[in-house]
């Protein structure tokens, strides 16, 4: 007996009143955050000899995953990739077509499957072991063929989808990346992968940025410094800061190094507090300590200090003392580091 169901039967909109969504969207998060919570306390020396294999390896970690899983296990790969684990995923029906190959010896297999029970997924298993490639399986059922032909097995320990009725893959695919992200970061770990290193991986984007990106690269320098001298008035002042816009001036010292700093703040204090300074001179008003960096220095390390002392412009100075650059907040947010803030 054939049983078909028409489009317009799925896609029927019965909306649920919106206490009941509120409960049911509920119940999924805590069921997968049960989930979670049951295979952390399920950790065991599995998960020990799961990482050493993987340090272990001499060649690449092939993933591989149908379905949702499949979907699961290319995530992971990204994330082993990243890390500094080399990491491909291998579609398991492609796998039996031609892109086995992709596999050699020196390589380990990390097979996902909640079931074990996934045909091309199992079906892999044979064609590996001829070739001596160690087969890691993350399932929830341990005694099934994948977990039987697997080396090592790590249980998911899924009882059940979130959802009962349809039994989509949601628990199931939920617990595995976290498995897999387990698996990646403690490896990291054990390779001592540092930030600097971490950030080679990601050159582009915001990673790269925040990792990789030094004031140097985004200081202003040469004719761009607000530069005046120690006998300067702030009249002076003002219109070198007017002149270089970014709204501060840089107060050099006889001996060439950074006396000072005038902001924007501090002239307008100056022009609260005194009715005619505009004639005095500079290093009655600006800061004489002011806070400093380096041009070698990674750009969010400035932002960091931008952001503790409430300040929008940072003077960029040599071994010597002598201001070399500037970098202003603004730069910081357009490079992508930050999202600016108020400062005097």
């Amino acid at each position: 007996m054939n049983i078909s169901v028409s489009h317009d039967q799925i896609s029927k909109p019965d909306p649920l009143p919106a206490p009941e969504l509120i409960r049911l969207a509920t119940e999924v998060l805590r069921w997968e955050a049960q989930s979670l919570t049951d295979l952390a306390a399920r950790l065991d020396q599995r998960f020990v000899e799961a990482v050493h294999a993987i340090l272990r390896c001499r060649g690449k970690l092939v993933l591989t995953g149908m379905g949702k899983m499949g979907s699961i296990a290319h995530k992971a790969a990204a994330t082993f990739c990243s890390t500094g684990t080399p990491a491909v995923y291998l579609h398991p029906v492609e796998g039996l077509h031609g892109d086995l190959g992709v596999a050699v010896p020196g390589d380990l297999l990390l097979a996902l499957s909640n079931s074990g029970q996934t045909e091309e997924v199992a079906a892999l298993i044979p064609y590996l072991n001829r070739q001596v490639i160690p087969v890691i399986a993350i399932t929830s059922s341990p005694e099934s063929t994948l977990g039987k032909q697997a080396n090592l097995v790590l249980n998911l320990g899924v009882e059940r989808e979130a959802d009962p009725i349809t039994a989509a893959p949601t628990a199931s695919t939920t617990t595995a990346l976290a498995l897999c992200d387990a698996l990646a970061i403690a490896v990291a770990r054990c390779r001592g992968l540092t930030a600097e290193q971490f950030a080679i991986f990601h050159p582009g984007g915001f990673l790269g940025r925040r990792l990789l990106l030094t004031v140097g690269e985004l200081m202003h320098k040469g004719d761009q410094l607000p530069l005046i001298g120690p006998d300067a008035t702030l009249r002076t002042a003002i219109v070198e800061i007017s002149s270089k816009a970014l709204g501060a001036v840089f107060v050099i010292a006889e001996d060439g190094t950074l006396g000072g700093i005038l902001t924007d703040g501090d002239l307008r204090r100056s022009l609260t507090r005194t009715s005619n300074p505009l004639d005095e001179p500079v290093v009655r008003h600006m800061s004489a300590r002011p806070q400093t960096t380096t041009a070698e220095v990674k750009a969010v390390a400035a932002l960091q200090v931008m952001e503790q002392h409430a300040i929008t412009v940072l003077p960029v100075v040599n071994q010597r003392g002598e201001p070399i650059g500037a970098v202003h907040l603004h730069d910081l947010v357009q490079a992508g580091l930050g999202s600016g803030f108020g400062a005097a």
